[in-house]
């Protein structure tokens, strides 16, 4: 039976090739994924791990605060600590390390760096005049607060050299520094595309900190010295608040987390994955039911002669092996290719992955091989089971056995009761807090009922059809006949289509409907014509404020500062505003009280915070600020959050005074004459055309946030194309096969005078109804799978509204009718080139 199999696979090469790509493509994108996913994390690490070689204990302060830093007074890292720690035996060095948010500009005022990781830190030397951990290639350490050194690869991307004025920004405003120095170095932030700027220890507690503390003390042991035992040495000295880890701890770490934020796109990656795998499961089952069909004789014949129904289940599996095998080895080294590709495609866009091998770990490649000989396997183990119950003398008279009532009875039932049940689940979870985990199963059963009843559905919809296809003639008609002849083999090749289309619709639904969501609040919720902030909405200096207060044509502004508080148990942050003027610039709804309340000790809270606390217009409410000093505010009002603004507002004269060090968040302007290029153009000057600044209109305010569903988005037509591309191939395989499957019949309609176009026609016209009707199933499912899921979030987004993107369902239909005519054109040649006398003496 073996050896049947086996001489099977290689008698029917071609008919077996559609089957090969389908599970290839979907095992390479597997592969792929986790080649990809483990040489950037490989290399990230190996990047990470270098920069802790000169670090064996670090003095930090504790993460005592889930929340962040928690009001009152913090331990300190000062020169004090750094002394005592250098003292203890065991340390070779101590060094003191400050860093924060500096942007650098290249010639053209654009910003070097990839956004969070344009960072600066100090150079600290030691008794050589040397830190070890930035060795010099050109020039001499910083010194005094002009002067400033720059990592070798963002030097070269800017095009500076020792000597040059370089723009840099640190909170705000535009400092021009003189570039001393030119260093390299292993930080993994620098290997993964950011910068780094180095100033003097005095200058950079100034510019990060405050003078005379630190964030960090790194200490390197003396030679003899484990890290675990001079970890000991330091817990002994540190003071309370504060913790001492090893290097190797912490390189491990940073390791770790590298890991887990590879997992996530691991995740995404796999998932689309599994969807193109999930398509080609029904080209699989599909291809196998024909095959079996095709070889009913031989297979009654086999039974006739001896052979078992577990025999004949067994050489269909075989047979399915053997194809699973060669697609999984043959998608294991595509998916190679595509994990080399796409770290190859990453340098090409701009972004910088550090150095390191192409990782091909044996869990991929036992991954690779298990996916793809299982998913074959399986997917063809009805289609053999089905084989084995052929009744032996039946299928040698060529009497097909076909579905009993019964039988489709039980199948009609079995995905009523799927859709039923998944539709319900689908409408509780819109109506639930949280019912995304009751959604997806609703969703995952609606799909599968779908797909069980899709035979009984083509009937109906396709017939819908009739009136168009018989304006194509004889051809029309017979298309039609062909398309529900077996509505079994149409569900199945319309099905593949189906599911990527509804994820694509769903999916364009969900994003159209936020977008407009975010417009919506932030033309309802700004008055403001600008918001200023920082790129990387890191703090602004509350200098920008001023320069923008008496830029010319702005009538009102207000810088937004944040800072945390105690309320109770709880940390709350606090929204500091300019009192007098905001009601100019916000346009707020409010539920109780009003915005003329915000002055003083009185303070506005949104309604989700007011309706957790029990807090009403008039409500006294006990405050530990930022600096450790206790106070109360009274509630003057409740408005509705939004993604905006949200938490308690109160007046910035009043949270200065409890703040150490003053920032902004973000400053909003109003001008005299509106949004215009003018007026923005004014404000970019205004703060000395600052690249580390961005100057936002409300479409740019509503884009930014949109921008993150924008990029999902692509990235997910582009993904799902390959299920598409799958779904393509199922098409071709079920044409071609039913084409081999019908010579007989296309041989005699030629006879009786077909021509050969009419052939073609027939067979390009039933690709496209089986194309259009997955594509119709497919945009109905994710329209309605949209609305669901747009309910859901319109609870954390109040402007929510569903907008249904007609335009780009009409090119999804259209690109389904398009895949069943590209889909038709080797099959309808094939079917057109017959010789019509050796058709009708075909068996």
């Amino acid at each position: 039976m073996f050896r049947t199999a086996l001489r099977n696979v290689l008698a029917h090469k071609a008919r077996l090739l559609m089957t090969v790509l389908a599970v290839m493509l979907g095992v390479a994108f597997v592969s792929g994924t986790l080649v990809f996913t483990s040489t950037l994390s490989n290399a990230l690490q190996g990047s990470a791990r270098k920069g802790f070689d000169n670090v064996d204990v670090a003095i930090q302060r504790g993460a005592s605060d889930p929340a962040g830093e928690a009001p009152g007074a913090r331990p300190a890292l000062d020169q004090k600590l750094l002394e005592a720690a250098a003292g203890l035996p065991g340390v070779a060095t101590a060094t003191g390390t400050v860093s924060g948010f500096t942007a650098i500009a290249d010639k053209h005022g654009t910003l070097i760096g990839d956004g969070f990781s344009t960072t600066g830190s100090n150079y600290s030397p030691g008794t050589d005049g040397t830190d070890a951990r930035y060795p010099m290639r050109t020039g001499t350490a910083p010194k005094g607060p002009q002067e400033f050194a720059l990592d070798a690869h963002t030097a070269d991307r800017g095009g500076y050299r020792v000597g040059d004025t370089v723009r840099i920004s640190v909170d705000g405003p535009v400092r021009e520094q003189k570039l001393s120095g030119i260093f390299t170095t292993d930080d993994a932030r620098v290997g993964a595309g950011g910068s780094l700027a180095l100033f003097d220890t005095a200058t950079a507690q100034k510019l990060f900190a405050t003078p005379g503390h630190f964030d960090e003390i790194d200490l390197k042991a003396a030679p003899g010295t484990s890290q675990t035992a001079l970890k000991d040495a330091v817990e002994k000295v540190l003071p309370q608040g504060t913790e001492a880890n090893t290097g190797r701890q912490l390189a491990d770490d940073q390791a770790k987390m590298i890991a887990q934020s590879m997992d996530g796109m691991k995740t995404a990656l796999l998932g689309f994955a599994g969807v193109a795998l999930f398509v080609g499961i029904f080209i699989i089952a599909n291809t196998f039911t024909m095959l079996v069909a095709q070889r009913t004789k031989e297979l009654a014949l086999m039974r006739a002669v001896g052979a078992s129904r577990r025999q004949i289940t067994r050489s269909v599996l075989t047979e399915a092996f053997v194809v699973g095998a060669v697609a999984a080895v043959t998608g294991l080294l595509a998916g190679i290719g595509i994990g080399a590709a796409l770290r190859s495609l990453m340098s090409l866009t701009g972004a910088t992955v550090p150095e390191g091998p192409l990782v091909v770990s044996p869990s991929t490649v036992l991954t690779a091989l298990a996916v793809g000989i299982v998913v074959t396997v399986l997917a063809a183990g009805l289609p053999g089971r089905r084989a084995a119950k052929i009744p032996p003398v039946a299928a040698m008279n060529s009497v097909h056995a076909t579905a009993t009532t019964k039988s489709l009875v039980i199948r009609n039932t079995i995905g009523a009761l799927f859709a039923g049940a998944g539709t319900a689940a689908v409408l509780v979870a819109t109506g639930m807090s949280d019912g995304k985990a009751t959604m997806a199963a609703g969703a995952a059963l609606l799909l599968i009922g779908v797909f069980v009843l899709t035979p009984l559905l083509s009937r109906p919809l396709i017939a819908l059809a009739a009136p168009v296809l018989r304006l194509f003639g004889i051809s029309g008609v017979l298309a039609r006949q062909n398309a529900v002849r077996n509505p079994r083999r149409t569900a199945a090749t319309a099905s593949a289509l189906m599911i990527g289309l509804t994820l694509i619709t769903g999916l364009t639904v969900i994003a159209g409907s936020v977008q407009q969501g975010i417009d919506k609040m932030a033309t309802s919720a700004l008055k403001a014509d600008y918001v200023v902030s920082m790129a990387t909405h890191s703090p602004l200096s509350p200098d920008v404020a001023k320069k923008l207060a008496h830029a010319d044509g702005v009538t009102a502004s207000s810088p937004l500062r944040n800072a945390p508080a105690r309320i109770g148990t709880d940390t709350e942050y606090l929204t500091g505003v300019n009192g007098k003027e905001f009601d100019q610039l916000t346009r707020l709804d409010f539920t109780e009280g009003a915005l003329g309340a915000l002055h003083g000790e009185r303070a506005l809270v949104d309604d989700t915070l007011a309706k957790r606390k029990g807090w009403h217009p008039g409500s006294r409410v006990a405050v530990t600020f930022e600096d450790g000093s206790k106070g109360n505010l009274t509630i003057g009002g409740v408005y509705e959050g939004n993604q905006i603004l949200s938490g308690i507002l109160l007046d910035n004269d009043t949270l200065a005074r409890h703040q150490k060090h003053t920032t902004d968040m973000q400053v909003l302007v109003k001008t005299a004459h509106g949004a215009t290029p003018e007026a923005k153009d004014s404000l970019v000057k205004a703060l000395g055309k600052n690249p580390a600044i961005t100057v936002a209109d409300k479409k740019d305010v509503s884009g930014a946030i949109a921008q993150t569903f924008t990029l999902l988005l692509n990235m997910v037509y582009g993904l799902l194309a390959m299920a598409v591309i799958v779904a393509v191939l199922g098409v071709v395989n079920t044409l071609a096969m039913s084409v081999f499957e019908r010579s007989q019949e296309i041989g005699m309609l030629r006879a009786i005078g077909l021509d050969r176009r009419g052939i073609k026609r027939m067979v390009r016209l039933e690709s496209l109804v089986i194309s259009l009707f997955g594509g119709v199933l497919g945009i109905g499912l994710g329209v309605f799978f949209g609305w669901a899921a747009g309910e859901l979030i319109g609870g954390a987004l109040p402007t929510y509204e569903l907008v249904m993107p007609w335009g780009r369902m009409a090119v999804f239909l259209a690109v389904a009718a398009l895949v069943g005519v590209l889909a038709a054109l080797w099959p309808a040649r094939r079917a057109a080139k017959l010789n019509m006398l050796q058709a009708i003496k075909a068996e």
